[in-house]
């Protein structure tokens, strides 16, 4: 796999109305068609811990993450602590409002255990990115409406 897969997206928002969408972490579900709940144990800051429930078409799992970077109106990333990903949404000024970068990184590789799930459950690696990328796009886009509107 490699380390990061991206999406960005301009919104005509200041970078402060974006931030109080994309902080939110209860709202991921609005957003991210994978993303069934996200619950944060306490005040989201770095440090916090998320219990969320994800999907992949019809196949549902838990996982947890924490909150690895919290930079208000401009960066939050959090680390999936069972395959060691980190996602993050970075907000960047431009003159006509924000422009919201989604990235995947994979910083320490993936676990072989990991690797075998995504070939055996998940489809195979090709196919599992290729609909990260797409939920990336759809999770940006309906994060610019929510914001826009």
């Amino acid at each position: 796999m490699p380390n990061t897969l991206e999406a960005s997206i301009d919104i005509a928002a200041a970078p402060e109305q974006v931030w109080s969408v994309i902080s939110d972490l209860k709202r991921m579900p609005e957003f991210s068609p994978a993303t069934v709940r996200m619950q944060p144990l306490g005040k989201t800051r770095t440090g916090t811990w998320t219990v969320n429930l994800n999907r992949d078409g019809a196949k549902f799992y838990p996982t947890t993450s924490r909150v690895v970077r919290f930079e208000p109106n401009h960066a939050i990333a959090f680390r999936m602590n069972e395959n060691r990903t980190i996602w993050s949404f970075t907000l960047e000024p431009t003159e006509s409002g924000t422009r919201v970068i989604q990235r995947r990184d994979i910083p320490n590789g993936v676990n072989p255990v990991i690797r075998k799930l995504i070939d055996t459950v998940l489809g195979g690696e090709q196919i599992f990115e290729a609909n990260l990328v797409t939920g990336m796009n759809e999770t940006l886009d309906r994060i610019k409406r929510t914001v826009e509107k």
